[in-house]
Order: structure tokens, then sequence, then C-alpha cells
């Protein structure tokens, strides 16, 4: 599943795209075909990201809310757009950019109207990515809970955005096991996970890749797959550390892989 970072980038190009013009959007597919004439050639005013959710708003006040799930993807494409290729659930086309999008296999593609939208980011917790994020409180409710660390990184109710790879990498960096519970986890523990992530997660919106892995220890093995950035333990089970050489351990938590170094982060 794309982690936060990947819908912040992918709210800022259609943003600078679309923002501001009238576009068209469609259904090739059908299954958005009400939404998509109810936007159809409106003014988009803004595209934003919260945690894992993208927000289209439209100067009607009606806002298309897409969350892409495991599977979904945005397809950018030059004008002119050929025909739909897949199952393509909402096209854009811009009538002031030279670009148009294709969405694929989402999760969710809906309309909303405004007090939907405001249900929606009142159950988020704070997103690394936006600067009205509220670590303050999501430490506090962190440490009223017997919940690990590991589980807690990963609810979206407390922190939106982070997913598996962050979960597992910021906790390497600070040498956190992810099976401390949240009620282990000191103020000033928490304050340098948040600015962790604060930094982290914008390298990704940028680059559209995770870096993680600290200059001097970007060396030796190499990732886990040739087309992403080196990770500390992340998808690295049974392969030495790169700190002290400990194998890395796996196992499920709350349904989701986990990944950590006994040595690096004791329990």
């Amino acid at each position: 599943m794309p982690e936060g970072h990947t819908l912040h980038r992918i709210a800022q190009l259609h943003h600078r795209r679309f923002a501001g013009g009238v576009v068209r959007v469609s259904s090739p597919q059908g299954r958005f075909a009400e939404g998509a004439a109810l936007v159809d050639g409106q003014v988009l005013e803004r595209a934003e990201a919260y945690g894992k959710h993208l927000l289209h708003h439209y100067a009607s006040g009606l806002t298309v809310h897409v969350h892409l799930g495991l599977y979904g993807t945005f397809s950018e494409v030059e004008l002119p757009m050929g025909a739909p290729v897949g199952q393509v659930r909402m096209r854009m086309l811009g009538a002031a950019t030279d670009f148009g999008t294709d969405l694929r296999g989402p999760t969710a593609c809906e309309v909303l109207i405004p007090p939907e939208v405001d249900a929606l980011t009142a159950r988020l917790g704070a997103d690394p990515l936006r600067a009205d994020a509220d670590h303050e409180r999501a430490g506090a409710r962190i440490r009223r809970s017997r919940r690990a660390i590991g589980a807690l990184l990963m609810d979206q109710a407390l922190i939106a955005g982070v997913g598996n790879v962050y979960r597992a990498e910021v906790l390497f960096r600070h040498g956190i096991s992810p099976f401390r519970p949240g009620t282990s986890i000191a103020p000033a523990e928490w304050d340098a996970l948040w600015a962790d992530l604060v930094d982290l997660m914008p390298i990704g919106v940028t680059a559209g890749r995770m870096h993680v892995v600290r200059p001097e220890h970007d060396t030796g093995a190499p990732s886990y797959t040739e087309d992403r950035p080196r990770t500390y333990v992340y998808r690295r089970q049974g392969e030495p550390c790169r700190i002290c050489a400990t194998p890395v351990a796996h196992q499920v938590m709350e349904g989701r892989n986990l990944f950590w170094c006994p040595t690096c982060q004791p329990r």
C-alpha cells in the first residue's frame, strides 16, 4: 500500500497541473459515473493529501476522495490521451494543462460533501507531512496505550500516512523495539521519532522514493529489490544488520509484516 509521501506527491502534482481551471471528469469503467457527472466541467480549487487519502476540492463545495488501497494507481499522460486501457475508474483532463490522469484500482473513489470531508479528516491522526499536525496529542494518546509502538505507528487514527517501511525504519533509526508498549515511550523519545518522520517523509515526496539509510551506512548489501534505495531492516529478514551484523528478524504484527534487529532494538 502506498505510504503518505506518495499521496502528497500526487496531490502536489495534481494541484500544479489542474488547480484553478476547469477539469473534465469521466469514468470509462462506469463505477464512478454518477460521481464524475457531479464534478465534470467544474473548477478544481485545490488538491491535497491527508495521510493516505487524496482530496480534490471543487469550487462547488464537492470533494472527490481517493484512497488507493493496495492496488490503486494514477497514470499521468500527456494530451491527447488515447482510449482508456484497462479498468479506468476516473479520468481527469485539464483545460489549462497538457496532461490528463487515469485512476485504476482504488479502494475508494467517491464524491463527498463538506460534513463528510470533516468526518473523514477528524478520524485521522497527525500527518507528519502537514503543517497542522498535532504531534503532541498523538504522543499523549500513544503514552496512554499498552499496544506495541510498532502497531501504534501504523494506526491511521493516531499517525496518518506512516506505513510498513517508515514504521520499521524509524524505529530502527532510534533503537526502539517495535514490541515496547506505548506507555513506555518517553515524551523525548516520541519527539525524536516524530522529528525524524518530519525530516524523512518530505524526501519521499520530492524524490518519489523513501530514503531512510544514513549516508555512512548506505553501503554494502544491496537493497531488497533493484529499483529501491537500501533499507536498514525492511524486507531484509535473515540478512545481517547493517550496524551490528545480527540477522534481521521478522514476524507478523496485527496482520502486517514487521522487521527489526534484535540487538540494535532490544526489548
